[in-house]
């Protein structure tokens, strides 16, 4: 089982093969949820996808993250998923699981990396735009429209007409 996701050496995914995933996804990713309860080695693993091969024999369980501690705890608790899921679908075969961590979910943290690395290494006078407070352009005009703002009017006659004063 190479690669991520439906990879059938180019064949196109069977529906059957996609529900049966979802199935097994679900059916793991709750009692790995009740199993936290008990083993904090569990606590923050969450279960991104599963691919059957297609002919049932092993399951891919894809994670978001996997350290030692919970894939330790996993291969403690290998035995007991396989066994819920004979008891919970109904399958030729009891496929025999295996945890990995998920590429997407690895190279979207490689991604992540890099944008907080370019974002990092810009020079910091161009890290903020010049003239920001109105955005009219000039920093003497936004000094200017502070100063027409002191007294808490917003630049209307104090007379309460709502008109803005003339040019």
């Amino acid at each position: 089982m190479s690669g991520r996701r439906n990879d059938n050496r180019g064949a196109p995914p069977y529906p059957r093969a996609l529900r049966l995933n979802q199935v097994l996804r679900q059916i793991v990713a709750e009692e790995l949820e009740r199993l936290a309860d008990a083993d904090d080695r569990l606590e923050l693993v969450t279960v991104t996808g599963v691919e059957v091969d297609s002919d049932l024999r092993h399951a891919m369980v894809y994670l978001s993250s996997l350290n030692e501690g919970s894939r330790e705890a996993l291969g403690e608790r290998r035995v007991h998923l396989q066994r819920l899921l004979g008891r919970q679908v109904r399958m030729k075969r009891t496929p025999l699981l295996t945890f990995e961590v998920d590429p997407a979910v690895e190279a979207g943290g490689r991604v992540e990396d890099v944008l907080r690395r370019l974002r990092d290494s810009r020079p910091a006078d161009t890290a903020t735009p010049t003239g920001t407070g109105t955005g009219t352009g000039t920093d003497a005009d936004d000094d200017a429209d502070a100063d027409a703002d002191a007294d808490g009017t917003g630049g209307l006659p104090a007379d309460g007409t709502g008109s803005p004063p003339g040019p």
